[in-house]
């Protein structure tokens, strides 16, 4: 990891606001590929999370197994996000979790930021990734994006967003769902609210995106 790191991307994970005592600035990219070589590894990925090294926590998200991630590790794990990244990259592990619904409801009502990031991150993650997943399962998320659309906490609220966009440019049904949960945010009237709402319409009303989701 060390002969991986250059000065350069460490100063730009310190302007990105990642804790700079902790990371040693490894490009994600490059893990990725160093994750690749190693393969699935629960016990070394246990091993590098508790090493508290930024760069190392992203591997061990990459190569633990999914199916051996029990709640405890779900949770501890997500207790020590200090970083967007870092908690977004990991939900690409827990989203493949059998807990991961569990979990949406439980840290979307959480107040820690991260945490509570979590939660809406999850939800793009399956909205993305997981092609089982019936439109009626998604509709319970909606009713969690309107109840925390006030929250105007920065990586909340764009994680708010980004969730009512991603399960809304998943097919045509979401999208007119996801357009009548933003109008609903919309009547909220806070700063939070109207700035998700917005935001999501212009790209949900993008005749791109209509175009995209009418063939899904």
């Amino acid at each position: 990891m060390k002969l991986l790191a250059t000065p350069e991307h460490y100063e730009q994970l310190q302007r990105f606001g990642i804790n700079s005592t902790k990371a040693i600035g490894v490009k994600v990219p490059s893990i990725r590929n160093l994750a690749k070589k190693i393969g699935v590894n629960n016990e070394l990925a246990m091993e590098l999370w508790a090493t508290e090294m930024h760069e190392a926590r992203l591997l061990a998200s990459m190569i633990e197994d999914p199916i051996k991630l029990t709640e405890t590790q779900f949770d501890q794990w997500t207790a020590d996000f200090d970083s967007w990244d870092m908690c977004d990259v990991t939900c690409d592990l827990f989203g493949r979790s059998p807990l991961v619904f569990k979990k949406i409801n439980e840290y979307t009502a959480r107040e820690e930021e991260f945490v509570k990031r979590c939660g809406f991150a999850l939800m793009c993650e399956l909205s993305f990734h997981d092609k089982k997943i019936k439109n009626e399962d998604f509709y319970p998320f909606f009713d969690l994006i309107e109840r925390e659309a006030w929250d105007e906490r920065n990586f909340v609220r764009k994680a708010v967003n980004w969730a009512l966009r991603q399960i809304g440019k998943r097919n045509e049904v979401l999208r007119i769902k996801a357009i009548d949960c933003a109008e609903r945010v919309l009547k909220q009237g806070t700063k939070s609210a109207k700035w998700i709402a917005t935001d999501a319409l212009r790209e949900l009303n993008n005749p791109k995106i209509i175009a995209r989701t009418a063939n899904k």
